[in-house]
């Protein structure tokens, strides 16, 4: 060996990153293996490189003990002590082995040990650098499909995007670049395998890092995500620092920020909302973007009813519940939405605006309603339509009691009244009495 071999390795060094030193390491350890095949394979050895030079030597390596079983590993305590006083035994003695012609048959032994220390010693690194990388996001290029999987390329290494990590209905097209989520990094016998997804929620957060200065400093703090892959997803952020709007942050001037994201995930809607402490707002606004009227939470057991506006109870609920199932693992409640006349109904708010609109606030009467089994709405409303038909045919005979014992009710109100008027009165005056009326009205 020379110095253009020395040259080489640190070339290879910076080619390749590899260290020099793992290659020196590797070389050594092919001339072992070398020197034990063509000249001795019992024989301990110790191959050294010259780090400045390149020059190499062999030294056999003996054990000294007392009586000599095998004099290509062991040597005596006498002969060990006319080359240094100092050895006792147990201690190992080297000799300089080194052939003439060693460098001819290292040379062709070693080439594939070499080599494959190399591919080694790549792996290795590649591992090191992407097993570090586990939850980041990445950048590759799509190569090719192989059957349902996507391979691609992320510069030093292939990785799989499998089937079930796709978005639905997503298709790739070879040599377009996507961003990908680092599901996970195993050390095989082939090198570094890498398992990407593009439906984790995890890519949600990592694509608002990239674009948002804001989350990417720590003013804002992304709390929770909860996605569909391709369908929709909701973000929960919050800030510290009153005058940040966390939510307008993520948005951007004129909605880019999270354009450039949806564009990304190829048109997946994405909600954003504020992060509340307080379970009233917070599970409130994971129902953006409907309005809600009410929130009432059952905090032992993680469940809020929710009451919102007649008119948006589909909006609130979503395709196929979506929107309530998303909002559910974004704030991890359990939420049951009903309309405001579901509501009445079952007695959670009360129509009275002097109510406020609230019926109650410790959550009593809802507890009650909550030990019905899945029928409950129904047999409820049955239940309650019963009583309110029958205290309206009490009211009915009251007030019709009281409109015929009424000054208005008169003959001369009676030549006044419309076709329309009769008809109103039809439900307050019974049939005989009107006929009575109607006859006293010819005479």
């Amino acid at each position: 060996m020379n110095m253009d071999f020395i040259e080489a390795l640190h070339e290879l060094e910076k080619g390749r990153g590899i260290s020099a030193e793992i290659l020196f390491e590797a070389i050594e350890a092919a001339l072992i293996s070398a020197y034990k095949k063509n000249f001795g394979s019992l024989q301990n050895v110790r191959v050294l490189i010259d780090r400045m030079t390149g020059e190499f030597k062999v030294f056999a390596r003996k054990t000294i003990v007392e009586n000599v079983e095998d004099s290509r590993t062991q040597v005596s305590l006498d002969d060990a002590q006319k080359i240094n006083p100092s050895y006792q035994l147990e201690d190992i003695v080297e000799y300089e082995v080194t052939p003439r012609d060693f460098g001819r048959i290292a040379a062709q032994t070693a080439k594939q040990v070499v080599v494959q220390r190399i591919r080694e010693a790549e792996r290795g690194m590649i591992y090191d650098e992407y097993v570090n990388r586990e939850g980041d996001i990445v950048t590759g290029v799509v190569q090719r499909y192989e059957q349902k999987n996507v391979i691609v390329d992320l510069g030093k290494v292939e990785a799989v995007l499998p089937a079930q990590e796709q978005i639905p209905g997503e298709v790739y097209q070879s040599f377009e670049r996507i961003k990908t989520y680092v599901v996970e990094v195993k050390k095989t016998t082939k090198g570094p395998q890498i398992m990407l997804s593009r439906t984790h929620p995890g890519l949600i957060k990592r694509l608002f890092e990239l674009e948002v200065p804001e989350i990417h400093d720590g003013v804002v703090e992304i709390k929770g995500v909860s996605r569909e892959a391709g369908a929709r997803s909701k973000i929960a952020v919050y800030s510290r620092d009153s005058n940040v709007d966390p939510v307008g942050a993520c948005v951007g001037p004129k909605g880019t920020r999270v354009q450039t994201i949806v564009t990304e995930l190829k048109g997946e809607k994405i909600d954003i909302v504020n992060f509340s402490t307080d379970p009233h707002e917070f599970v409130a606004n994971a129902l953006s973007p409907a309005k809600v009227v009410g929130v009432y939470p059952k905090t032992n057991e993680k469940v809020a009813v929710v009451v919102v506006p007649d008119y948006q109870l589909s909006l609130a609920i979503g395709k196929e519940g979506q929107n309530a199932r998303l909002a559910a693992k974004l704030t991890g409640w359990k939420i049951d939405i009903k309309s405001e006349s579901q509501a009445v109904a079952l007695n959670l708010v009360s129509e009275n605006p002097e109510d406020g609109g609230e019926n109650f606030e410790d959550y009593g009467e809802y507890e009650e309603y909550m030990e019905y089994d899945e029928f409950a709405d129904i047999d409820q409303s049955q239940d309650d339509e019963q009583e309110y038909v029958e205290d309206e045919s009490a009211l009915d005979n009251d007030d019709t009691n009281e409109f015929q014992n009424s000054d208005e009710y008169n003959e001369e109100s009676i030549k006044q009244l419309s076709d329309q008027d009769m008809d109103d009165i039809l439900d307050w005056v019974s049939e005989d009495d009107l006929n009575e009326t109607i006859t006293s009205e010819k005479k």
